[in-house]
């Protein structure tokens, strides 16, 4: 039974109790001193810092919250993931891909209008000359950045003209100034598309930024729903009930009502601002610095003692890896299974900066299919590859489900003990691309479009069946009994017990 968390706040509350919130009372400064620890804390697998005592803000009441969908304690390390998917704490990887695309068939629920008294985020209004972005402690993050960046884990909310498709999705937002945003808006994403029919009007696009919001829209954010989708109502669907919304102030939207600050106004069409260098997903410290869109604030509102969620992005583990693998992997096995492959998971990588899907099938696909591993290896490229879910997706290790795929260690095993070192690759050339990876020519970058590649680590073909590999693992290779003799006596060998 899924466990619907409603805002940010009771997210935190349950991240306490499971021991995954670090409460930092100490002072700490938001000109990188905030960055640094929220970068030590995914390098440690910590709890999330929240921090409480920020140098300049020490009035305000306002916090942050560092790394909301960070990798956490081995006991259960997928725990923030998983319990803003409604899922214990303990979920599985598999558990939670499961979850996911059960969702996918279920019809969406649209969010519910609740009273604007009923909406916390209305409990400060700014309007006019009291719009100050400045008013919040955003950190700069990194050594490097271009400037403070507000946006980093928040919801941006646009709808089209014509006003049939609302997107929800995440793209990082600098401040330029007390009442203006630099906002990285691809023209390939879905927000980049409803900018682009607002532009064509030559219309500013109304937009909300919506930031502290309920666990799971982050998620639903990340999600690579068909163009047209709607990820509020997906959310519905994942948990059975539609999400609270209430409508902003300024723009013709409707926004999460125990969003911890909501900012509204409008992307120009014809205006930009510098905006950059910020460290993306591939973990590299960031140069980039140019034009980009303008976003004019016109309101914002906020909640007593408002909570800034904050992701440091860099090398993995963080949340653009965590969500968007977990998203996008979860749209990915959704795809195959309804063109009938027999796909057991799928799974990014999250240590490879989503740079690796890992799909696992069937140990039987040979004898169910008739075909051989490159011929399914093909037809899973060609799958992968030509949807929105695998525009980001530049190489798949295709195995099988003897392998842990969520076990970056058995990953590894496995793909360096399967794949055939001359033929065991399946090329993809040319295919549309994101264009942050750092091996990729400015040809490629501008084109979005490059190389892709499957390896295939199947095994099921090139032997009969009977005398397959076995992975000669703990639970492969001793019998039953004597297994359980070593698990029930493993603390009286001297070992503490795990």
């Amino acid at each position: 039974m899924s466990k619907h968390l409603r805002s940010l706040r009771e997210f935190v509350d349950e991240l306490e109790r499971i021991g995954e919130l670090q409460r930092v009372e100490r002072e700490v400064d938001w000109n990188l001193e905030i960055g640094a620890i929220i970068r030590r804390s995914y390098d440690l697998r910590a709890a999330a810092p929240l921090f409480t005592n920020i140098t300049g803000y020490q009035d305000t009441g306002f916090r942050v919250l560092g790394a909301p969908g960070g990798l956490s304690a081995p006991a259960h390390p997928l725990a923030r993931i998983a319990l803003a998917l409604g899922l214990p704490a303990d979920a599985s990887g598999q558990d939670i891909m499961e979850a996911v695309v059960a969702a996918r068939d279920r019809e969406g629920v649209p969010p519910r209008t609740v009273p604007k008294e009923d909406a916390p985020v209305k409990q400060n209004i700014l309007l006019g000359d009291d719009i100050d972005l400045f008013r919040f402690p955003t950190p700069l993050i990194h050594g490097n950045d271009g400037g403070r960046y507000i946006q980093t884990y928040g919801m941006n909310i646009a709808r089209t003209p014509d006003g049939t498709w609302t997107n929800w999705s995440i793209n990082r937002m600098m401040i330029a100034g007390r009442d203006r945003l630099g906002c990285l808006i691809p023209g390939p994403q879905h927000l980049g598309i409803i900018r682009a029919q607002w532009a064509e009007r030559g219309e500013p696009m109304p937009i909300a930024v919506a930031l502290g919001v309920e666990p799971g829209l982050p998620y639903v954010g990340a999600m690579p729903l068909p163009e047209g989708a709607d990820e509020s109502h997906f959310l519905g669907a994942l948990f059975g009930e539609g999400i609270e919304v209430v409508p902003a102030e300024t723009v013709d939207l409707l926004v999460p009502a125990t969003a911890e600050i909501v900012i509204e106004g409008h992307v120009a069409f014809d205006e930009t601002v510098m905006e950059g260098p910020m460290n993306e997903y591939p973990g590299y410290n960031a140069l980039e610095v140019s034009e980009k869109p303008v976003f004019h604030v016109s309101a914002i509102t906020y909640r007593d003692g408002a909570i800034l969620p904050v992701v440091a992005a860099g090398p993995p583990v963080e949340e653009d890896h965590t969500g968007t693998g977990t998203m996008h992997a979860a749209e990915i096995l959704y795809q195959l299974r309804r063109a009938g492959l027999p796909i057991a998971s799928t799974w990014f990588s999250y240590e490879s900066a989503n740079h690796w899907l890992i799909v696992a099938v069937r140990s039987g696909w040979h004898e169910s299919l008739g075909a051989s591993s490159a011929e399914l290896a093909r037809r899973i490229g060609e799958i992968v590859f030509q949807g929105k879910a695998g525009f980001g997706v530049p190489k798949v290790l295709l195995v099988e489900d003897d392998v842990d795929i969520t076990d970056i260690n058995e990953v590894v095993w496995a793909f360096a003990t399967r794949t055939h070192p001359e033929h065991g690759e399946v090329h993809f050339p040319a295919e549309p691309t994101a264009a942050l990876s750092v091996y990729l020519s400015e040809a490629e970058q501008h084109s979005y479009r490059a190389g892709k590649v499957v390896y295939n680590c199947l095994l099921a073909d090139l032997f009969p069946e009977g005398d397959r590999p076995v992975k000669g693992s703990f639970e492969n290779g001793w019998p039953d009994d004597v297994q359980r003799r070593v698990l029930a006596a493993w603390h009286e060998y001297g070992y503490p017990e795990r």
